[in-house]
Formats: structure tokens, C-alpha cells, sequence
């Protein structure tokens, strides 16, 4: 009935979402960086956010 796995977006929308995460692993490491140098609250949830995003796409959640 419904499709399952990666195939149930339609195949520009898979693309986006692949662009997307490309930029993902630059940005954390930026974000770990700036991080330890200037920690804050704020900066730790925006990490935490970026490797769970990162850990999803790869494990093949999202």
C-alpha cells in the first residue's frame, strides 16, 4: 500500500535533502569549533541538534 524506505519521496525531493546534508558536516564542525571556544547554552543544543541530524541521516531515519 504505502511505499517504504528510501524510495518514498519523490526523486528531486531525495536530492534536496542529500544537498542538504553535504553542507551538514562542515557546519558542525564550524559549530564544534566556535563550541569549545565560546561555549554557551545555546551553542551546545545547536550541536547537539547538527550530529543528531547527521547520526539520522546516516543510520537512514530521515
Amino acid at each position: 500500500m504505502f511505499k517504504k524506505g528510501k524510495y518514498r519521496l519523490p526523486l528531486w525531493l531525495r536530492r534536496f535533502r542529500d544537498a542538504c546534508f553535504q553542507f551538514l558536516v562542515p557546519l558542525t564542525v564550524f559549530q564544534l569549533v566556535r563550541t569549545i571556544l565560546f561555549p554557551s547554552a545555546i551553542d551546545v543544543i545547536l550541536l547537539t541538534i547538527l550530529v543528531l541530524m547527521y547520526l539520522s541521516y546516516v543510520v537512514g531515519f530521515f
